[in-house]
């Protein structure tokens, strides 16, 4: 089973917060709040926890991973970022957004759409999360927690709990989320392509 931290999603507890951050770093995945629904997160390159996040939501190998990036500066070790997409980024972020952009060498190839080369990258607007990378001091990889056949992210942890407790390392509870996944914005050229509109507005980039 797995362990379950109340963390506070305003004053988030450091002391569970580091504890989170250790079964992180021993390769665990864990469930996680962000400003759009909760989010299976585990260790950069960590390749059995990506082969498990991948098998509890049916994922192939051409699913986008994204990389939870606690600000762009970090956005821009893992990505390749121009200075028209970073303007775009710098007025959007952080907010409920995953971006597509080119990947960086820094990026491991487990992570990497096997064609494109491409990687999500985002900013959420959480402050679990962002306590969250700064212990961790990486991105976390990331997809969100839809369970199979549904179209929307899970919010409720108690749900996650039940349903997924047992091949989860770590779920933290920091509330209810937000019920809308992400907006997901293709940056790697531009005019930005949409790819699924979300909780962030699209206005900004379209047009």
């Amino acid at each position: 089973m797995s362990q379950y931290f109340q963390i506070h999603p305003e004053n988030p507890q450091k002391r569970l917060i580091d504890q989170a951050i250790a079964i992180i770093r021993k390769g665990g995945v864990v469930a996680y709040p962000t400003d759009s629904g909760y989010a299976l997160g585990c260790h950069l390159g960590e390749k059995k926890a990506v082969e498990k996040i991948k098998w509890l939501r049916s994922l192939d190998d051409k699913h986008n991973f994204t990389l939870v990036c606690s600000d762009l500066s970090e956005i821009g070790t893992y990505a390749k970022v121009d200075n028209d997409v970073f303007r775009l980024l710098k007025a959007h972020t952080p907010g409920p957004y995953t971006y597509i952009l080119d990947a960086t060498s820094e990026v491991p190839r487990l992570l990497l759409h096997p064609k494109r080369r491409s990687i999500g990258v985002r900013v959420p607007d959480h402050r679990i999360t962002h306590a969250l990378l700064a212990a961790l001091g990486e991105p976390l990889m990331s997809v969100t927690l839809i369970p199979v056949g549904e179209t929307l992210p899970m919010n409720d942890p108690e749900e996650i709990r039940e349903r997924f407790g047992a091949h989860l390392d770590a779920i933290i509870d920091g509330g209810a989320c937000h019920l809308d996944p992400t907006s997901v914005i293709d940056l790697r050229e531009l005019p930005p392509k949409i790819i699924r509109e979300g909780r962030g507005d699209i206005a900004p980039f379209v047009g």
